[in-house]
């Protein structure tokens, strides 16, 4: 037995992602941003061509070196394909069953009429594009899958089988799919439609003039870290495939964490200018207030840079599986390690820091209140979206060991442990080592 004096190993869990997949993601990334810069190709398309850039080199690097295809989790059997007269019947009703969710999902672009307005526009402009593409695709793609799959039986062939009239299919299997696809239409419109400004602002950027003054260095950084963020999420909303072990294990089945997350994004968002959540009213930003005093700017711009640059790095820990609502694997690593929730930890401490609410123009006291009770309004909405996907998440065993591990080592956790006084359950601690 060892002695008490000896530490007990307690390994973090490990990542269903590795630090390789980001961190080539981020290279493909700089590369195109350096390339679009000297040839100035700076419109949408070339946005969308930066998405490729990124995602290509993860796709890659998690089939060659992660070798992501061969784990028991894609639910793939590539040793024993089954012949295509044997699977072509459920291929059938599996297309059926996608076709039909596709077409819904388009019926509702149609009629909603925030999708044909704004940036919008040009989400609506890609998927009229690809939409004939990836008809014809999704043949050959399903059949071919079907092959390999040990349980052809997704969720969109329950859904194909109830469409078409087939025996055998259960209710809560297409629950999950059309779950699963309300997500990714929802999002993956939304993060298209922000793709080319982003893009743009950094590509156009003159950095000969950016570097004189420390305001505009910082708030192009900034800039620069929202960029990785938008074009890490558009990847992951995209590639969402089981030989890339990237699929949906599980959309978010509880209607408080989608309502937590919806109001968050257009056009349910709370936060924005006509929002009942909106903070900025007589606000000014950190460079107003510190307007003349150079060094507490470079300071401040710094900090906000640093906050913006973990918030980008917890997008980028996820490679190719970033997605709201979902579970598509546990991340462990990265800033994971630190907290559950790094980015919306950073991502409000971010806010509160660039705009400090509680000062206003108006020289009104009144306004700083509300804008500050308002601000602490967003950031209790966060820490609800944070438990509603910690109790989505809890059912899987992998979540709930990390939980625990983040419990007795994540130093955020136990900050927050030590200020409250709260203890690590006992039966949380790991058995001692024989």
């Amino acid at each position: 037995m060892p002695s008490s004096a000896a530490p007990l190993h307690d390994p973090c869990p490990p990542s269903a992602v590795s630090h390789g997949a980001g961190l080539i993601g981020l290279v493909g990334l700089i590369g195109w941003v350096l390339l679009a810069r000297h040839y100035a190709w700076n419109g949408p398309n070339a946005a969308l061509v930066c998405c490729i850039a990124t995602g290509l080199p993860m796709v890659l690097w998690s089939l060659l070196v992660d070798k992501v295809h061969l784990r028991p989790s894609t639910g793939l059997d590539w040793a024993h394909p089954r012949a295509v007269k044997d699977v072509i019947d459920a291929s059938m009703i599996k297309l059926t069953g996608l076709w039909m969710t596709w077409a819904g999902i388009a019926a509702i672009y149609a009629v909603a009429r925030w999708y044909w307005m704004g940036n919008y526009q040009f989400s609506m402009n890609v998927f009229i594009y690809a939409s004939p593409f990836l008809f014809f695709l999704s043949i050959p793609y399903v059949i071919w899958i079907d092959r390999y799959l040990k349980d052809p039986h997704d969720g969109a062939w329950h859904f194909g089988a109830m469409i078409s009239g087939q025996p055998g299919w259960e209710r809560e299997a297409i629950f999950h799919h059309l779950r699963a696809w309300a997500v990714k239409g929802f999002f993956l419109a939304f993060m298209l439609s922000i793709v080319p400004g982003g893009y743009a602002d950094i590509v156009n950027a003159n950095v000969a003039e950016i570097v004189t003054n420390p305001v505009w260095i910082a708030n192009w950084l900034i800039i620069a870290m929202f960029l990785v963020d938008v074009q890490f999420a558009t990847v992951g909303y995209a590639l969402t495939l089981k030989p890339l072990d990237s699929h949906i294990r599980t959309a978010n089945p509880y209607m408080a964490g989608w309502a937590a997350a919806l109001i968050c994004y257009p056009p349910f968002i709370m936060m924005g200018d006509n929002g009942p959540l909106n903070y900025h009213v007589n606000t000014a930003d950190w460079a107003y207030w510190f307007e003349g005093n150079t060094p507490l700017l470079i300071v401040w711009g710094a900090w906000l840079v640093l906050l913006t640059g973990i918030y980008a790095w917890a997008t980028v820990a996820f490679g190719i599986r970033f997605s709201n609502l979902t579970h598509r694997g546990i991340l462990t690593h990265g800033p994971y390690r630190w907290t559950k929730h790094p980015a919306y930890l950073s991502k409000n401490a971010y806010w509160w820091f660039a705009t400090m609410p509680f000062l206003v123009t108006s020289g009104a006291w009144q306004d700083g209140v509300r804008n500050a009770a308002l601000l602490a309004a967003v950031s209790g909405v966060y820490y609800w979206r944070a438990r509603t996907e910690e109790r989505h998440l809890m059912a899987d065993p992998d979540y709930a060991a990390y939980a625990a591990w983040m419990d007795r080592h994540g130093p955020v956790p136990r900050l927050i442990a030590m200020i409250t006084g709260r203890r690590v359950k006992p039966e949380a601690m790991p058995a001692p080592a024989e």
